[in-house]
């Protein structure tokens, strides 16, 4: 009688192991997601070779030079460099052009980040992009002044942009109110966090040039 209950006992232990193992490996099950923990260097550190190989399925090119857009026109599109959900900083070595899904990505972060600011009652800024699409040509002219910038750079493709977290502009300048960027920082960071887990784009924390690195998945 003891073995019987040894042996019954070890069938029940291996049935619970497998159904385990098939609740974790089910496809249907629905993804948890969680809240930004507020670290950003841990929760935004997507691998560059996660950024390239997404690049590589969703973009164009690479691009060589500038007059490749032409190249590419039925694939890209200009985007605006103002509107009242973002701001696109001077560019001196990209261009504002992406292609439809990362355009649309980027509209999304900036909706989402002028509403949850709206829903947390706080006065409204937008972000404000400092790159977005290179040539080899001009990472070529930013390596000369940054030695950090890649020859393998992902903004070739089309698909990446980069917004600063150091940075906001104000909507509303007659609005009295204000907030630091450390909050405002924490508020994008939520957002991007939450697009992050819907498998919507890559991120990295980028601390020497203060930016968030986004590529669109």
């Amino acid at each position: 009688m003891k073995y019987t209950w040894v042996l019954v006992i070890g069938i029940l232990s291996l049935i619970s192991c497998s159904s385990k193992g098939k609740e974790k490996n089910n496809p249907t099950e629905p993804k948890k997601y969680t809240r930004f923990n507020g670290k950003y260097s841990t929760t935004f550190n997507d691998l560059p070779e996660l950024h390239i190989e997404a690049a590589e399925a969703n973009g164009v090119g690479p691009l060589e030079c500038r007059s490749d857009t032409a190249i590419y026109e039925d694939r890209l599109e200009r985007i605006p460099l103002e509107l009242d959900i973002y701001r696109v900083d001077k560019l001196t070595h990209s261009m504002p052009f992406l292609v439809p899904k990362a355009a649309t990505l980027l509209s999304d972060i900036c909706i989402n980040f002028r509403d949850s600011l709206i829903s947390k009652k706080m006065p409204v800024y937008k972000p404000i992009i400092t790159s977005i699409t290179r040539t080899n040509d001009d990472v070529k002219g930013l390596s000369k002044r940054n030695r950090n910038a890649s020859e393998n750079s992902v903004h070739r493709y089309g698909t990446t942009i980069d917004i600063a977290w150091t940075r906001f502009d104000k909507v509303n300048p007659t609005d009295e109110r204000t907030l630091d960027d450390g909050r405002l920082k924490a508020v994008l960071g939520q957002v991007l966090h939450d697009l992050r887990q819907r498998d919507r784009c890559y991120i990295k924390h980028e601390r020497k040039q203060a930016c968030f690195h986004i590529t669109v998945r």
